[in-house]
Parts: structure tokens; sequence; C-alpha cells
């Protein structure tokens, strides 16, 4: 079974289709758990309630984790509670958006 931050090391390479930034750094995930059964259990977040490009990050994101035979299937529950900030990003992310550190 893999840890939260193996996950989201896997998960890494997923960007953000709208901003070019991975969805790890932006803080969009806020929860990771590899359950006993191999599913993978994702709580994460969208910029905005109302983006578009839902469907597709998800989609990215169960290709990104179901490719591993260690996965069984992979659950992605949406959540806005709380609602994303920019200051749930790591502070290169802030930086690359031009809001500082």
């Amino acid at each position: 079974m893999y840890t939260s931050e193996q996950i989201l090391a896997k998960l890494r390479p997923v960007m953000d289709p709208e901003l070019g930034l991975s969805i790890v750094d932006l803080g969009l995930i806020y929860a990771a758990e590899h359950r006993e059964n191999g599913t993978v259990v994702l709580r994460m977040s969208l910029t905005t309630p109302t983006c578009p490009l839902g469907p597709a990050l998800r989609q990215q994101v169960i290709e990104a984790l179901a490719s591993d035979p260690e996965v069984t299937s992979v659950e992605v529950e949406w959540t806005f509670d709380p609602p994303w900030t920019v200051q749930m990003a790591a502070p290169e992310a802030r930086r690359a958006l031009g809001l500082g550190g």
C-alpha cells in the first residue's frame, strides 16, 4: 500500500490545464488514501466550483494512478469545503503565478 506522500508523488505530473502547474503543487489534493483492497480514494478540489475542466482533470488523475498494478480502482471525491485559495498552493507555485512565495 502507498502512503499519501507516495500517491501525491504519482500525481505530481498531472497539470492543471489552465494554469499549467501541478495539481499537487497547487494544493488541489486535500486527502489521499490507498486502501487495503487497492482502491485509491482522493478528496480534491478545483480552483473554482464552476471549472469546466473537472471531468478532464478527473480522467488525468485516474490515468496517472490506474496504470499501477497495486491500484485496483480510483475514486475521486470533489469537495469545495474549504474552498480552494491560492494560499493552499506551495510557495513555488505561488511564485510561478506571480504571487510571491
